[in-house]
């Protein structure tokens, strides 16, 4: 045992030989031990053996203090110096004490918190210092391979845990850096496709730029036709009006020469003088002649001057004071109606192979007529959907359409600039009304069968007498192309839209403008009225509908079922609900009352045209796909 210790006793003063220099600076003090150098040592340091002399130790009971054992060395031996001056520079603050064997226990007690084996401990300790049974000369100081082994393991504990975090934030970063790649090559990828579309984009409007640069010289040649059409049509009926004026004036120089011969044998027989005959008056055509020969010309009854001059065959339009017959079976209608919610696909039919424009309804049994691009109309029967009925004869699309009110004929409208009339019993065109100077775009029947109203691009709309087949009157005010008409039912009031963002209502008889509705911020497609006739639904390009007061001429609800265009809009029976065509292949009804929106899905394209049953039980649609929708 005292070999083990007397070997490492010397090893530890070799150590402190050994690095003597970085010792003074980290370790602070030094202590005199009893080292035992071998003989067999490796480093060249000549070691100073240093004898413990009895006299040199401390008394017992004095304090362990350093500056005391310095003193007490500089007594006993002056030729030590050179100790002493190492010794002395000990008074530098003490960095790093070994620590003694106690110490150590209680502090390795401490740390692994054995409270009560460190009381047990102290308790025994302090007693057999009180006893003096404890030999303070076998209590030696640890080594310090044990409290560098501590310090060493606290700091491989700091080390990983600061290796454990740097590799959870490596983690991380690895995670971080792997999702920006695949973005990036995400946005890389769209990036392309973009280039790649914008690239054909430009190719594409490259293309049509040439296409349209070929069309150019056609087009200003067709202007240079259509301007040069204008010009010889002004002249011809320039010609024409002067021809009449001549041919008038002839008529009235014959009547004149034939009427003086009359007045001159007339006066010879009875005796009297020329100058008491002033004025002799003939039945001719706006022509008063005096007796001298002279012909008057009345310009208010010349036939080519006055267009509003009464027709033989003219019809009279009914007063507007008639009461609706169908008011008591509206109202009864109302009590029962169906809710918008409750509508149910039922049953397609392909009705046209081109898209269908226009629905009309029969006045008394659910026969629906269609009117479609391929220029032809038809009638099915409902809700079956037999074919009835075909007829073409137009030379370009059909826009609209709408039956007679005894239901036995139908009128047409098209981009040939006509109105045609189609008698069923017939099965043919038995009118055709050629006024328009553009596409017209719809037509609506008065209660009363004689008239017909149609409206055009260019911008009129005009009001046939079927009697008479010519035009009574032209309605002139909308500044754009006039979209939709339909007159009042049993009244002589029109209503129209137009491209000019307004709707008007007109008095049919005089061909004036009554009352004007602003509000629209775009060009309106379609208007209508309800059953009792007191609110109009109109709807624009942008998917904007509004319910207007036509006593109050206001809005009264407005509701935006865009951004798609509406087409056309058709009021229940009952007056409760609105059924719009959507140019998003929907169909939108709105509860009036809540203006609640529910849509009915099933078209593959547009929806041009709805129509409600008498009943309003069922809901009839048809779109660009040329299919004929039925909903219940």
């Amino acid at each position: 045992m005292e070999t083990d210790k007397q070997t490492q006793k010397a090893v530890v003063g070799r150590m402190a030989a050994k690095n003597e220099t970085a010792q003074e600076s980290v370790d602070g003090p030094y202590y005199l031990e009893k080292v035992l150098i071998p003989d067999d040592s490796d480093d060249d340091y000549q070691y100073e053996e240093v004898l413990a002399d009895e006299e040199r130790s401390l008394a017992e009971g004095d304090d362990e203090d350093l500056e005391a054992a310095v003193r007490a060395l500089r007594d006993a031996s002056d030729g030590t110096g050179s100790v002493l001056q190492r010794l002395s520079s000990a008074k530098q603050p003490v960095s790093h004490i070994p620590e003694v064997v106690d110490d150590f226990l209680r502090n390795f007690l401490v740390k692994m918190g054995m409270s009560r084996t460190l009381d047990c401990f102290q308790a025994e300790w302090y007693e057999m210092e009180q006893r003096g049974l404890l030999k303070t000369e076998l209590v030696e100081f640890v080594p310090d391979a044990y409290t560098h082994n501590q310090l060493l393991d606290n700091e491989l504990k700091n080390v990983q845990r600061e290796r454990d975090s740097y590799r959870q934030a490596a983690s991380k970063a690895s995670e971080t850096l792997v999702k920006l790649q695949k973005e990036r090559d995400f946005h890389r990828l769209q990036h392309k496709r973009v280039v790649q579309e914008k690239n054909r984009l430009v190719e594409d409007i490259k293309r049509l730029k040439k296409h349209y640069g070929s069309y150019e010289p056609a087009l200003k040649q067709l202007s240079d036709k259509y301007q040069v059409a204008l010009k010889q049509k002004m002249l011809i009926s320039l010609e024409r009006d002067r021809a009449c004026g001549q041919a008038n004036s002839l008529e009235a120089t014959l009547c004149n020469v034939h009427s003086s011969s009359t007045i001159r044998s007339a006066n010879r027989d009875t005796g009297l003088p020329p100058q008491q005959e002033k004025y002799q008056s003939t039945s001719g055509k706006g022509i008063q002649l005096q007796n001298d020969g002279i012909a008057l010309y009345d310009q208010d009854k010349d036939p080519t001057k006055n267009t509003a001059q009464k027709h033989l065959k003219d019809s009279e339009f009914p007063v507007s004071s008639r009461v609706n017959p169908y008011l008591g079976q509206i109202k009864a209608l109302a009590s029962h109606c169906p809710k918008a919610s409750g509508f149910r696909f039922t049953n397609s039919l392909k009705a046209h192979t081109l898209p269908i424009s226009c629905l009309a309804l029969h006045p008394r049994k659910f026969i629906v007529a269609s009117s479609s691009d391929d220029q032809l109309w038809r009638l099915w029967g409902m809700p079956m959907g037999d074919m009835i009925m075909t007829g073409e004869g137009h030379s370009d699309w059909l826009s609209g359409c709408s039956f007679h009110p005894n239901g036995g004929s139908l009128a047409t409208t098209s981009g040939d600039t006509t109105v045609r009339i189609w008698d069923f019993s017939q099965g043919r065109c038995i009118l055709t009304l050629d006024g328009h100077t553009h596409a017209t775009w719809g037509c609506s029947f008065h209660s009363c069968g004689d008239f017909v109203a149609s409206c055009s691009m260019d911008n009129t709309t005009k009001v046939w007498d079927l009697q008479s087949e010519r035009c009574r009157s032209t309605l002139r005010g909308h500044v754009d192309s006039v979209n939709s008409v339909t007159f009042l039912p049993f009244s002589n009031t029109l209503l129209t839209c137009s491209a000019d963002k307004t709707l008007s209502l007109w008095d049919a008889r005089i061909g004036l403008c009554a009352q004007t509705f602003y509000g629209h911020q775009h060009s309106c497609n379609h208007a209508t009225f309800n059953a009792l006739g007191n609110t109009v639904a109109s709807c624009d390009s942008y998917g904007v509908v509004k319910l207007w007061d036509v006593r109050k001429v206001a809005a009264l609800i407005t509701m935006d079922t865009g951004p798609h265009p509406s087409n056309q809009m058709a009021f229940s029976p009952s007056g409760r609900t609105l059924a719009i065509a959507s140019n998003d292949g929907s169909v939108k009804l709105v509860e009036l009352a809540s203006t609640q929106v529910s849509s009915l899905l099933g078209h593959d394209d547009a929806v041009q045209s709805v129509v409600f049953d008498h009943k309003g039980e069922y809901l009839l649609s048809a779109g660009s796909d040329g299919a004929i929708l039925i909903w219940s």
